[in-house]
């Protein structure tokens, strides 16, 4: 038996050769201010501005050949693992994303990563103001299409009518479609099946990979995470445990 899928994963990998040809540019300049990150000895803070965007920021923290200096600027309440109504509630309130980089104290020439698809919600752009306010810079991974084709007067944009590729240093545009679900199957007319975290999560790895190559060429050591399943893994891991431990609120 073939599995139809209604084009989904054609879907996918056309999503994601799209952002590999048009924002390389724009990924590599990311992946060199983590690389200063590294040279620094300075954390990469990692942000979801609400509901699913969220997971990205997991998918990057103490993961299995994943930077160990990620610091995930984590808050329950704005993800999955809330109530969905009240996560839903809360990333459109003013000034609780703000609240929450505000508890992680970034400083100046900190990097924050913020991951938001839709990116005019309150909890996204109030994050982004408040690192802009602490200093930091700012890569921003969004989709372009919604935040030029959300009308101005939408509900869920926050206060300022700001988009967050207008607060960011780097811009990486995720080019995720408005409603995100991809496929139609005949004779049921709802879209299903997004395709925004697929993509997001390997923009997230192509970050990782540009870092670490970058940082190999710059004569640096990235610190890296061993499986903790692994045999070895655990002793590898002691001693970027011992460095971050201290440092990282989530570990």
């Amino acid at each position: 038996m073939e599995l139809n899928d209604f084009g989904y994963l054609d879907a996918v990998v056309g999503n994601l050769e799209q952002v590999r040809t048009e924002q390389a540019e724009n990924i590599a300049a990311a992946a060199s201010l983590m690389a200063d990150a590294i040279a620094e000895d300075r954390l990469i803070h990692v942000y979801g501005g609400g509901g699913h965007t969220t997971l990205v920021m997991g998918e990057m923290f103490f993961r299995a050949g994943g930077l160990a200096n990620i610091d995930p600027v984590m808050e329950t309440g704005l993800s999955v693992f809330n109530q969905a109504l009240k996560y839903l509630e809360l990333e459109r309130t003013g000034n609780y994303g703000a609240a929450i980089v505000k508890y992680y104290e970034l400083q100046e020439d900190d990097l924050l990563i913020i991951f938001h698809n839709i990116g005019i919600n309150a909890a996204t752009i109030d994050a982004a103001l408040e690192a802009k306010r602490a200093g930091a810079k700012i890569v921003a991974v969004s989709s372009s299409l919604w935040q030029k084709e959300m009308p101005p007067e939408h509900h869920i944009r926050h206060c300022s009518g700001k988009n967050l590729f207008e607060l960011a240093d780097v811009c990486i545009d995720d080019c995720n479609p408005v409603g995100d679900a991809v496929v139609t199957v005949p004779g049921f007319g709802t879209p299903i099946a997004p395709v925004s975290n697929v993509v997001d999560f390997v923009i997230a790895h192509w970050l990782e990979i540009e870092c670490v190559r970058q940082c190999v060429e710059r004569g640096l050591t990235p610190p890296v995470w061993r499986s903790a399943n692994a045999p070895g893994g655990d002793e590898f891991n002691a001693a970027n445990l011992k460095k971050y431990r201290p440092r990282i609120k989530n570990l």
